[in-house]
């Protein structure tokens, strides 16, 4: 007996720290994705101005790429973290869970934005690149709204317009989409963590609502024991008071039949 008690002490120290420190990840992914999206919104700034190049967009492109991927690590974590058994604590890891949770979707929020806002200025890029070679060489501007058109649509204005564009503006034009492309996917990755995360919250939210229930069931359990140990101690106390009231009258008529005698004695 004593040794499964141990035993389950030690699974559930267990437990307890293999939640802390996935809570301790999750919440330093949390952390670094809003770091980096910070940086991600300064490198936006520069887009037109004389401080943007290549290199630069090939920066943010990788710090896009790392917060994708702290993102989907961060799920993985947050669902390992619900998994985790507990007997003591499930309602404590549950308002830790929420919080982070909440976190985790604040920070995805303010990314995804970002991510969108890359998206439009990409785009704004690539038609300024395509309205300045045709302009160069004296060609018709059809694109200079900023918007892509559908792929087929892209291909057959290349091989239209490809003779009237530099070979420097064309590979920049092709890498600029890829980039947008890898955007877009990036977005609904994102869209996927969100369901995923809403799941989660479902998930969590009918366990708690079990265990409430559990724990309110032990509580009417425990007023009722309450209840009954309270009449039981009133019922003894009565009783007591009653037994005191009877010896005290035994008394009292022992006395005064004691008095009687001696009296009629003396007499």
């Amino acid at each position: 007996m004593i040794s499964n008690r141990n035993d389950g002490h030690l699974e559930e120290t267990s437990s307890s720290l293999e939640a802390q420190k996935l809570a301790h990840v999750i919440s330093s992914n949390i952390h670094k994705i809003a770091q980096y999206s910070a940086e991600i919104q300064k490198t936006l700034s520069y887009f037109g101005k004389p401080e943007d190049n290549i290199e630069l967009r090939h920066q943010l492109q990788q710090k896009q790429q790392l917060v994708n991927h702290l993102a989907k690590e961060t799920e993985k974590n947050l669902k390992e973290f619900g998994l985790i058994k507990s007997l003591t604590d499930q309602r404590q890891r549950k308002i830790m869970k929420d919080r982070l949770v909440a976190e985790f979707t604040t920070a995805l929020t303010n990314f995804q934005r970002i991510q969108r806002e890359a998206a439009e200025k990409e785009k704004e890029f690539v038609a300024r690149v395509r309205a300045g070679s045709r302009l160069s060489q004296g060609l018709p501007d059809n694109e200079s709204d900023g918007k892509l058109l559908p792929s087929g649509r892209q291909n057959q204005v290349q091989d239209e317009i490809e003779d009237g564009i530099t070979v420097e503006d064309l590979e920049l034009i092709k890498e600029r989409e890829s980039a947008i492309r890898q955007l877009e996917s990036d977005i609904l990755d994102i869209n996927e963590i969100f369901k995923d995360l809403g799941m989660m919250i479902h998930e969590q939210g009918d366990l708690v609502d079990s265990i409430e229930a559990n724990v309110e069931t032990a509580e009417v359990h425990v007023q009722q024991a309450n209840q009954q140990l309270s009449r039981a101690a009133e019922y003894q106390r009565k009783s007591r008071k009653k037994m005191f009231i009877l010896i005290m009258l035994l008394v009292i008529i022992a006395v005064i039949v004691g008095i009687i005698i001696w009296v009629s004695v003396k007499k």
